[in-house]
């Protein structure tokens, strides 16, 4: 009996940036295959290419060379519009620095994308339903007590789980996750490497998460590692890598940083 297809796929990537005379080659044909409800993780070395993977994965960048396949369609090549729609809905996106609006609280942060994806009239009309989600999902990410409070009232740890409130608001079919833990303490990066397991196993949400520490790498099911742009290795499992620790991970630098304008903001 063969396998299903993959949720998401990609085939020969290529990528390097320009600036100036300086040119640096990040990828160099890198063949991924992600099954729906998959929790994968994508591990390596500053500069091995792991962010820069992730944003063409999840259509914030374009490949030089190759394909990427979502659901059995090519979407690297999309038009800019149904792109940025993709960012919109089907994908969530997680950074290290949160990047939630600071006038706003906690339950508009989650709102943003919903109040940009609606027109005036649509928004109006379904404003109560909307509301009623995000106030769901900020309770069930614990910040049920904090739905007023604007991000310089909350914790790092706090504030991270606002931000994976605002990626689950469209219901994502995939959820993009770079150094999720790499700005918080080792007590609350454990908390949210744990919601994440949480959220896959209960609700089947197929979760690609880059990260340096190797410590939690045991909450995924399959890891891969990047070295100089390259598969380091064939995947491996996940039980392979070291026990998620009582006290959590480590605090880790990322290799590249989100790009200048965020996923749900282009979506208009």
């Amino acid at each position: 009996m063969s396998e299903p297809s993959p949720l998401l796929s990609a085939a020969g990537l290529h990528k390097t940036y320009r600036k100036h005379a300086v040119v640096t080659e990040v990828l160099k044909g890198v063949d991924l295959t992600v099954r729906a409800g998959e929790f994968l993780s994508i591990v390596g070395n500053s500069g091995s290419g792991k962010s820069t993977l992730l944003h063409l994965l999840g259509t914030l960048d374009r490949p030089d060379q190759g394909q990427i396949h979502f659901d059995g369609e090519r979407i690297d090549d999309l038009p800019a519009e149904r792109r940025d729609r993709m960012r919109n809905g089907v994908f969530g996106f997680i950074f290290q620095f949160y990047h939630l609006l600071p006038e706003l609280t906690a339950l508009e942060n989650v709102l943003m994308p919903m109040m940009i994806s609606h027109s005036v009239l649509g928004w109006y009309w379904k404003r109560r339903e909307l509301r009623h989600r995000a106030t769901e999902l900020l309770d069930r990410v614990g910040l049920g007590h904090r739905l007023t409070h604007k991000p310089r009232e909350l914790s790092g740890g706090e504030m991270q789980r606002a931000a994976i409130a605002r990626a689950l608001i469209a219901r994502p079919r995939v959820l993009l996750a770079d150094e999720p833990t790499g700005n918080l303490d080792a007590a609350n990066g454990t908390d949210i490497v744990r919601l994440l397991r949480d959220l896959n196993r209960q609700d089947g949400l197929t979760i690609i998460m880059v990260t340096h520490n190797m410590e939690i790498l045991s909450a995924t099911d399959r890891v891969v590692r990047l070295a100089a742009g390259r598969i380091d290795r064939p995947a491996a499992p996940a039980e392979d890598a070291p026990t998620l620790p009582a006290d959590g991970p480590a605090d880790e630098m990322p290799d590249a940083s989100p790009p200048d304008v965020l996923p749900w903001r282009r979506a208009l």
